[in-house]
């Protein structure tokens, strides 16, 4: 393998989704890291504990010592022999730790000793992760912004993804953004979910013309939080609303959360399994929004959902679950999105289904 030089062209790496390995210990790993990172570390959670009191005790030359002896024979190898499968896999990659110090150089020297040269990110996570930052901060306000509204069930994701240049939030943050969003992956760490966003953004900008399209959220989706500063700048942008008949608004949301779910659940869990899983998450996500609902009508839609679960274990019919989505989306989300569109009129770009909305997206002027 030709020789290549360190980098720092932090914008680059983003741009091109450049594969990049993670020496850091599982645990900074699972805190945050990149969206084309893998984690190969250069020390277990348990290794690393051991040389930071170590370093905090007795100073970075006995806690080098320690890790050298940790990290040794077997244990060493299995670690380059890692890095060499990540390198094979990934020729054109990078590898980086937190500050690009010790740990990365000492792994960029254990792979050149095995007859292997391959760079490193200058200034590591740390940089990578400042860049990101400053960069979204900068993105926000230098954007422009269409936000994709409409009633719940009208599928405004799957018409977000046909848009000429879209970021969709639900998929990075891996939650549909509702009680019921919830998926049987889990959601990103919050710093995760922020360089998701910041990469999206970036490529958004660089990489296509014109204003940015969003899904209307609010400034949580599951447990990942929006930048503040977006909630403001997409609070004052202008509305592009979908609308579908009931009818059609039933069968995307009896897709999206009950054959697509049950399905996914029964591919993690096993069908016995699964099938419980599915039907804890359906009761659940109704329950957590039963103070709002009413106990009478929460008791209602509750008999409703377990007919229908009913149904389809001793079936598979799913056609039972219409009854609770409609009367849910009749009289309970339809309500609450028509007041809060009251308030948006003057925003609104352009109304209609899902055709009209990209015909008007693909025919508006380059901001």
């Amino acid at each position: 393998m030709a020789s290549r030089p360190d980098t720092d062209n932090y914008r680059s790496l983003f741009l091109n989704d450049v594969p990049l390995m993670d020496v850091r210990a599982p645990v900074e790993f699972a805190k945050g890291s990149f969206p084309s990172a893998e984690n190969a570390p250069l020390m277990n959670d348990e290794e690393r504990h051991r040389v930071g009191i170590c370093f905090k005790e007795k100073g970075q030359d006995k806690a080098i010592e320690l890790g050298h002896q940790l990290v040794s024979g077997d244990i060493k190898a299995r670690r380059i022999e890692a890095w060499k499968r990540f390198v094979a896999q990934h020729p054109e990659g990078y590898l980086f730790c937190f500050r690009g110090g010790l740990r990365s150089r000492l792994t960029q020297q254990w792979i050149r000793d095995s007859g292997i040269d391959y760079p490193l990110v200058t200034g590591g996570y740390k940089a990578l992760r400042r860049f990101l930052i400053d960069s979204l901060d900068d993105l926000i306000e230098s954007s422009e912004f269409r936000i994709l509204s409409g009633r719940t069930g009208t599928g405004k994701t799957r018409v977000l993804q046909q848009l000429p240049n879209p970021v969709d939030l639900e998929g990075m943050a891996n939650h549909r953004g509702s009680s019921f969003g919830r998926q049987v992956t889990p959601q990103p760490s919050q710093i995760d979910f922020e360089n998701r966003l910041a990469v999206a953004m970036l490529k958004a900008h660089h990489l296509k013309d014109g204003p940015v399209y969003l899904e209307d959220e609010s400034r949580m989706v599951g447990r990942c939080a929006l930048p503040e500063r977006l909630r403001e700048r997409m609070a004052g942008a202008p509305l592009m609303i979908l609308e579908q008949p009931m009818e059609q608004r039933i069968a995307i949301i009896r897709e999206d959360y009950v054959e697509d779910m049950v399905a996914n659940y029964m591919n993690r869990d096993g069908e016995e399994a699964g099938w419980l899983n599915f039907r804890d998450y359906l009761l659940s996500a109704l329950d957590r929004i039963r103070k709002r609902l009413g106990g009478e009508r929460h008791k209602q839609l509750r008999a409703l959902m377990e007919q229908a679960l009913e149904r389809q274990e001793l079936s598979g019919n799913v056609s039972g679950h219409d009854a609770w989505i409609q009367s849910l989306l009749q009289n309970y989300y339809d309500p609450m999105y028509d007041y809060q569109l009251s308030h948006k009129q003057g925003r609104i770009l352009v109304q209609g289904g899902p055709d009209v909305i990209l015909d008007w997206s693909s025919n508006e002027p380059s901001a």
